[in-house]
């Protein structure tokens, strides 16, 4: 069984994030998202892995190489404009050949992984097998109507106006070579994508067999700002601590907190869990819990809790900030008589004054 791995996309929902880099490869406690999704396709025993790419080409490839730190082998297939999961199913035609396949969204976060998932596809023959969770608003992604005898899938939509149910897709597919007939018959939707939900309804209108089978382990899309904080707060419950950079005696640490090698922490308290980066200083201040500092960040005078904060941010003077993602290399920097927290969306290479 291969596997494809979406990482394509223009990240739009992470604007201006994007703008400078891929979804992707921004970090759930500081390693990028697309990490946690090549290793759970390691762990699930899969080695011949494709990976859609788009304009970020080039970053993602210096990220994840040729797959060899994860025990996987990665080819690179290019897809000039993001026109449907089902077309990214198209355009690696060659790459999949007549082998069944795993279809991963490279911006998704699943905590248990999918070893479990893709040994029962490997077991039990279907032509298609779904991943689903229960959603709160189904009717922003796509929905599934089971028959609760047997757990076949009856019917997929596409964000409906009027949901079936709650199930939504998680963004885990497993596929047979039938999939490739489905993809060639269908038409782009009203937006102009080739849409997977479509040829999956191709398969159940003629017969063939899908099946789906619902988590309740943690799932994310790290597509919006909320979801990526939700996520790192996910990772970082399982984090083990360690001080392995420099830590003075004027600071508290409590919880679970790993300081890398090359970081320093004065006179702070550090409230766990919280993962602070190499090359990172943090003077006078107050940093968790639920923080990841990437590295080489400057935190002087402040206080910072359920945050990530990306590569070369600086945050000096600032009483309270949370729930924020600061971008690589912001300046977050106080004005006068500050008094409330903040909660900051900032770009990258971006600078904020904050008054009161």
């Amino acid at each position: 069984m291969k596997a494809l791995l979406l990482a394509g996309g223009t990240g739009s929902r992470l604007r201006p994030f994007t703008h400078t880099g891929a979804k992707q490869l921004l970090p759930i406690a500081n390693r990028p998202v697309l990490f946690y999704a090549l290793e759970a396709l390691a762990a699930a025993g899969i080695t011949e892995t494709g990976i859609v790419v788009g304009a970020h080409e080039q970053e993602i490839r210096r990220a994840a190489g040729d797959g060899s730190a994860f025990g996987l082998r990665l080819t690179y297939l290019y897809q000039d404009r993001p026109l449907g999961l089902a077309h990214a199913v198209h355009i690696a035609r060659d790459f999949l050949g007549d082998d069944d396949f795993v279809l991963y969204l490279g911006d998704n976060y699943l905590s248990e992984g999918v070893t479990a998932f893709v040994d029962r596809a490997r077991q039990q023959t279907a032509s298609a097998r779904l991943l689903l969770t229960r959603v709160a608003d189904p009717s922003a992604f796509g929905v599934a109507e089971l028959d609760d005898a047997d757990g076949t899938v009856l019917n997929l939509e596409e964000k409906p106006e009027h949901p079936r149910s709650d199930l939504a897709l998680v963004g885990v597919y497993a596929f047979t070579p039938d999939i490739h007939e489905a993809v060639r018959a269908i038409t782009p939707s009203a937006r102009g994508e080739l849409e997977i939900t479509h040829a999956v309804q191709w398969m159940i209108d003629r017969g063939l067999t899908v099946r789906a089978e619902t988590t309740t382990a943690p799932w994310r899309d790290t597509g919006s700002v909320d979801d990526m904080l939700e996520a790192n707060r996910h990772v970082l419950d399982r984090l083990a601590g360690g001080i392995e950079g420099k830590v003075d005696a004027d600071s508290v640490v409590r919880g679970r907190v790993l300081v890398a090698e090359g970081a320093v922490v004065r006179g702070s308290r550090i409230t766990g869990p919280v993962i602070i980066g190499a090359g990172t200083v943090v003077t006078d201040s107050s940093i968790g819990p639920y923080t990841a500092v990437a590295e080489d960040c400057s935190i002087e005078d402040s206080a910072i809790a359920h945050s990530v904060l990306l590569p070369g941010a600086r945050i000096a003077g600032a009483p309270r900030i949370e729930d924020s993602l600061i971008g690589r290399g912001a300046t977050v920097v106080s004005g006068p008589r500050l008094s409330r927290s903040h909660r900051l969306v900032v770009g990258d290479h971006s600078k904020v004054h904050l008054t009161s």
